[in-house]
């Protein structure tokens, strides 16, 4: 096509400015809806809402019933943004439709249509009476009484005076009064049905129907046998009873205003001819035959009928087809609700009126319509002048939709390069003037919608701007590569293309692609090099430069391969590459398809190797690591990769669903099911027991005895009757055992006669004519059964029969046996047996156990006291004689108590077996003590012996030894000390005593001495500690300080305690120092 120089330096201007600024056409964002508007209402003004975004910001303008409203001269309306405002709304004028217009420099939109309607509420001096009336009216819409207000005036309804009505407009919502007249009184027989007829007022919009029971507000109660019809608004008594004589009134509100009126009342009396008998169902109210509904709605189905006795309605589909779970009966099943309605709820459905004198069916069909809805939209579209245009909008809906297009608001004007077909719209050979904003309308009898969109049509010379060719490409050897050439460029352009200053022409490896593309295949080093493509329209042309790179191909020279490794371990998979030296490389590995995070899983998995390598070490192998491992190998040209399985192999994992099938006393049948083998079949299985009385889990015996992996049931045997046990089962393989499976429920075994006797049987001593037996007792697990108890069996040695009483207590470890005419210390024959409620058990062996024994009847004789010391006694007796009735003798008993004391609280000390003597100890100082001594045995204590006395010596003194002075040697240490003397209270000196040892000794040497002196030969090789107490009678007495002698390094040394930290020099040639320690060191 040829171009004008005016079309052409537009189209160039165009060009620039797409490029420039990013322009779009309106879009709206609010619609106006419908709205209605209440005459009278205190707002005096009604805003119909309209916004659209677009660059630059679109203006508005709107439409009343297709005629455009002037803002400038009709200031009742006002623009405000784009939202319309009606300033006190007239029904006369502003009532119809109306349309938003959007529009900008690169078109305009038509909004949808909103409709305008004025409710007005209509009102009139009917029964109930006129104050009811104003009360209940006043409520409603704000009308006041004159009784409480003194006039109506302040009524928002401008054209009453008094109660005049004022006459509709055709397009005003409005609900008018009932018509004055009285109603007829309705006659009817008790059980007989009525119907009360509404018949509702003039009006427009939808209503609803309620019925007032004598007098406001109480209104009439629907249930099974009283229904009011929403369609007809009429109340139907199915069965009429005495309680229902009265006034009814129907009261009819739009559902639209709320306005609300009553009827006049219609009085309901009995005849007094009798009472009507039984009849079948009559339905008064039913569905029509066909009924159209639209998608998405609520239906609601009416049926009632009057009938004696009241009839019961039900409901189903013609076809037997199931009600959905969506549809609802409600009012006692008079209505059958189907929300969101959809097709397959098409079809018949039948109302069946049923009672006990018969049944009546009403059957209507539901047909479907659907407003259109969008299927596809139109988007925004640009395109090169020249070009044809291909515009697709598909709606659906019932009936099928129409289509027809807006351009800029104004129908789309046809030509022959402009055509409609089934809603598409197709223009050829596209100019400029084409531009704008254009809208689909798919409409049916149902409704219509709108769908937006631009055309731009573009004319532009060549321009790399916005994409720019590549800088580098860079290919291997051998491979493909495709250079882009893609201007921005309206028509498109013609491309050609050079290698430095040559023209690249076609041949057998390169190709000239029709997008303005270069093709070379099989490329060699000799391809490298820089490439221009120039691109050329009639608006200008424009060029763009690539650099082709050549390099050799990656290739992988050690690849890793498919391993079998056990948990625990550590890998390497390697991963080495020779690659062109121009590229950078970049490993990377992939595990089960998922690119592994070396951060993440740092702690098994690290990348080793230098830069051609990228081996993968796995350190610490789980079982969570078997699988797939791929090394991908990339650098800016190629990638390459090589893969690996992995299997790692565990131990098995814990078997699954272990059961007891089946148990006895001993035995019990379990089964369970193979866990994870880990890669490593199952060889072994063991099965482990837990009772209450076991330390943990124990290996138990099993039939087989050997479980091979692929045995799944085994029998437990051994085991303990009336146990509770748990079993468990634990797999092996090649690898090692697994863990253990969860334990199996908790079973008891059945119960069994006792196996095991009592052990450790035996007894003795006791009371006099006492019999003693002791036992262990059986532990609870080796019971066997419940009401467990023992059999004690006993007889004299010597005698045949056994004497056999029983013990029901399975705690109990003795028994005894009392009776006068056992004879101290006999010999019995004893055994102790078993018993459960299954029956009896073992006995244990026989053994002898003797009777109580006699306690002693003589007393010791010689009893002799000797004071030892302060606080010690020593008593001394004579054995007493001994003969077969006391048994054995357990030992003596010493009964002891000072001077002052009663013999009554005397202590005691006991000596075991054949003692003859016994040492009192912390006793009182110079003091007489008293003191018997009598036998004991088992049976008890023999008589006392003669009382004899001793007293403590007084105690040593307190003064301990003073001025310990010594000289000492290199073999001997002299001392010398001060005498002590004793005082009045305490025991006379009669000697010295003269501890010593080592520092390095725990070992305490003594000498003896009764002078005030002491020699010791000693070597002194080390320190000694050396400390001095006085002898008496009553003991030792206070010690000295301890004095520490240093080892001797000079000719002699002396010291004192008295020099403790000072230096005294005892030799002109060394000094020595002399300290003493005062510390207790033994």
């Amino acid at each position: 096509m040829m171009l004008s120089w005016k079309q052409l330096i537009l189209f160039l201007f165009i060009g620039c400015l797409a490029g420039e600024l990013l322009l779009q056409g309106p879009v709206f964002i609010k619609e106006p809806s419908n709205s209605v508007f209440p005459v009278g209402s205190e707002d005096k003004k009604i805003t119909l809402n309209c916004e659209a975004r677009g660059n630059p910001s679109p203006h508005y303008r709107w439409q009343l019933n297709g005629s455009d409203i002037d803002t400038s001269l009709d200031h009742r309306y006002k623009l405000n943004g784009g939202n319309l405002v009606v300033i006190n709304p007239n029904r006369n004028w502003d009532t119809g439709s109306y349309q938003c217009f959007a529009t900008n420099s690169l078109g305009t939109i038509v909004s949808r249509e909103a409709k305008l309607q004025f409710a007005s509420f209509l009102l009139a001096a009917v029964p109930p009476p006129l104050p009811l009336l104003r009360t209940f009216m006043g409520k409603r819409l704000g009308i006041h009484s004159p009784e409480a207000h003194g006039d109506v005036r302040s009524s928002p309804v401008s054209c009453w005076t008094q109660i005049r009505v004022c006459p509709p407009s055709p397009q005003t919502l409005h609900l008018e009064n009932f018509k004055t007249r009285m109603r007829s009184t309705v006659s009817v027989r008790e059980g007989q049905g009525v119907v009360l007829l509404c018949g509702p007022p003039p009006h427009s919009g939808e209503l609803s129907y309620a019925w007032v029971f004598n007098e406001y507000p109480s209104f009439v109660e629907e249930d099974s046998r009283r229904f009011v019809s929403q369609e007809t608004g009429h109340l139907y008594i199915a069965k009429v009873e005495p309680s229902d004589v009265g006034n009814y009134t129907c009261v009819v509100t739009s559902t639209v205003t709320n306005a609300r009126v009553l009827g006049s009342a219609t009085p309901l009396v009995l005849r007094s001819d009798g009472v009507m008998g039984e009849y079948e169902p009559k339905i008064e109210v039913q569905f029509p035959e066909t009924l159209p509904a639209a998608k998405g709605s609520t239906v609601k189905l009416e049926c009632f009928a009057l009938g004696n006795p009241v009839p019961q309605i039900n409901w189903r589909r013609s076809d037997g087809m199931p009600f959905p779970n969506k549809i609802k009966l409600r009012k006692f099943n008079g209505v059958l609700e189907i929300p969101n309605f959809q097709q397959e709820d098409t079809g018949s459905y039948e109302c069946i009126a049923e009672n006990s004198r018969g049944r009546n069916v009403a059957r209507g069909r539901l047909t479907y319509y659907a407003k259109p809805h969008w299927v596809q939209l139109i988007r925004d579209v640009e395109i090169a002048v020249e070009d044809s245009l291909y515009w697709e909008c598909r709606a659906s809906g019932k009936p099928k939709p129409s289509y027809r297009w807006l351009k800029n608001g104004d129908a789309l004007v046809l030509e022959e390069r402009i055509q409609i077909e089934n809603g598409a719209l197709t223009i050829s050979n596209l100019n400029v003037t084409d531009s704008g904003m254009f809208q689909c309308i798919a409409e049916n009898k149902h409704g219509l919608i709108y769908s937006s969109a631009e055309l731009k049509v573009v004319a532009s010379a060549p321009d790399f701007s916005r994409n720019p060719m590549k800088k580098l490409v860079q290919v291997q050897v051998g491979s493909l590569v495709i250079l882009d050439c893609k201007p921005r460029a309206s028509p498109r352009a013609l491309s050609f293309w050079k290698k430095g200053d040559t023209i690249v022409r076609e041949q057998a490896r390169i190709s000239l692609l029709s997008d303005g593309g270069l093709k070379i295949m099989n490329v060699t080093k000799a391809d490298a090099g820089t490439y221009t493509c120039t691109a050329e329209n009639q608006f200008g042309k424009a060029n763009g430069t690539t650099h082709l790179v050549v390099t050799e191909p990656t290739r992988i020279i050690l690849a890793p391969s498919n391993m079998d490794v056990a948990v625990g371990e550590s890998v390497i998979l390697p991963c080495q590459v020779q690659h062109d030296p121009l590229l950078d490389i970049m490993f990377a590995w992939y595990f089960n398809g998922a690119l592994t995070d070396f951060k993440k899983d740092g702690s098994h998995f690290e990348k080793v190797g230098g830069s051609s390598s990228g081996d993968l070490m796995i350190r610490n192998i789980q079982l969570k690591h078997s699988g797939k491992y791929v090394c991908m190998v990339q650098t800016g040209v190629d990638s390459v990769s090589s893969a690996a399985e992995l299997i790692v192999r565990g131990s098995p994992g814990p078997p699954e669903n272990v059961k007891v099938d089946e148990i006895t006393d001993t035995t019990a049948q379990l089964s369970w099911t193979e866990g994870t083998d880990s890669h490593s079949p199952v060889i072994s299985y063991a099965v482990q027991a837990r009772t209450p009385f076991s330390v943990g889990w124990q290996t138990v015996t099993t039939v087989p005895e050997v479980i091979d992996g692929k045995t799944h049931t085994a029998t437990v045997v051994e085991l303990n009757p009336w146990v509770e046990y748990e079993f468990r089962v634990v797999a092996s393989n090649k690898i090692g055992g697994g863990e253990p499976s969860l334990p199996s429920e908790k079973v008891r075994t059945e119960e069994a006669a006792p196996e095991v006797a009592p052990s450790e049987v035996s007894g003795g001593g006791g009371s006099r004519s006492e019999l003693v037996i002791t036992w262990d007792p059986v532990p609870e697990e080796l019971q066997n059964g419940g009401g467990f108890g023992y059999v004690v069996a006993f007889r004299p040695l010597g005698v045949t029969t056994w004497i056999q009483t029983v013990v029901t207590s399975p705690d109990n470890p003795r028994y005894v046996f009392r009776n006068e005419s056992i004879m101290p210390f006999s010999p019995y024959e004893v055994k102790v047996g078993v018993y459960n409620n299954k029956g009896e058990g073992p006995f244990s062996p026989v053994t002898t156990v003797f009777s109580a024994e006699e306690e002693p009847t003589v007393a010791p004789s010689h009893i002799s006291a000797h004071s030892l010391s302060s606080s010690e006694i020593e008593v001394s007796w004579n054995t007493i004689p001994w003969k077969l009735s006391n048994g054995h003798l357990l030992g003596y008993e010493v009964r002891y108590w000072n001077n002052g004391g009663e013999e009554e609280s005397s202590s005691k000390v006991k000596v075991a077996g054949n003692q003859t003597s016994a040492m009192l100890r912390g006793l009182k100082s110079n003091l007489a003590y008293y003191t018997a001594v009598r036998a004991y045995n088992s049976a008890g204590a023999g008589p006392f012996s003669a009382t004899v006395n001793a007293t403590t010596k007084k105690t040593p003194p307190s003064q301990p030894p003073g001025n310990v002075v010594w000289n000492a040697t290199d073999t001997k240490v002299l001392l010398n000390w001060e005498q002590v003397k004793a005082m009045e209270n305490e025991s006379e000196v009669i000697g010295y005593k003269v501890f010593y040892r080592t520092s390095s000794q725990n070992t305490v040497q003594v000498l003896n001495t009764n002078k005030t002196s002491a020699e010791l030969l000693l070597p002194i090789k080390e320190d000694y500690i050396i400390e001095v107490k006085a002898t008496t009678d009553g003991g030792d007495g206070t010690s000295s300080e301890q004095i520490r002698i240093p080892r001797i390094t000079s000719m002699d040394a002396r010291g004192s305690t008295s020099a403790i930290s000072n230096i005294h020099p005892v030799s002109g040639y060394i000094p020595v120092l002399l300290f003493f320690i005062v510390n207790a060191l033994w």
